[in-house]
């Protein structure tokens, strides 16, 4: 998380018109030596706010995560593709299977299946299904 405008504000004014050691402003504000030369370096670029996070922004923000919960709950033997594909026809954004993987693991939204939903049909290989 990045810090307040203020308090780079105050350090970068510690250093210049205070006229202390990078050290001392660092140890007074508990930020890094490494910090402070930023801060300095960057409020003589002129762009001393802090700057957005980098990446996309996700495609399911947390503000619908609660939307996604809901369709979840209502459609809990769906697959993961099925979800996607659900998703993008009510609200017009397609989301890959591993993007919606990871946001409902972020959201902590777990799938569980229903006991009526039919038994999976693969097998392990090598395996007739008695014991030896």
């Amino acid at each position: 998380m990045a810090y307040s405008m203020d308090l780079r504000q105050r350090i970068v004014a510690a250093v210049v018109e205070d006229g202390q050691r990078h050290a001392e402003v660092a140890q007074r504000f508990q930020v890094g030596i490494a910090t402070v030369r930023r801060y300095l370096r960057r409020a003589q670029e002129g762009r001393l706010a802090a700057e957005p996070p980098p990446g996309r922004p996700p495609h399911i923000t947390p503000a619908q995560y609660p939307a996604l919960a809901a369709q979840v709950a209502a459609h809990n033997d769906a697959s993961l593709h099925e979800h996607g594909a659900r998703w993008a026809e009510q609200h017009g954004i397609a989301v890959s299977v591993s993007a919606l993987c990871r946001t409902l693991q972020r959201a902590r939204i777990t799938r569980k299946k229903s006991r009526s939903a039919p038994p999976n049909q693969t097998r392990w290989p090598g395996r007739s299904g008695r014991r030896r």
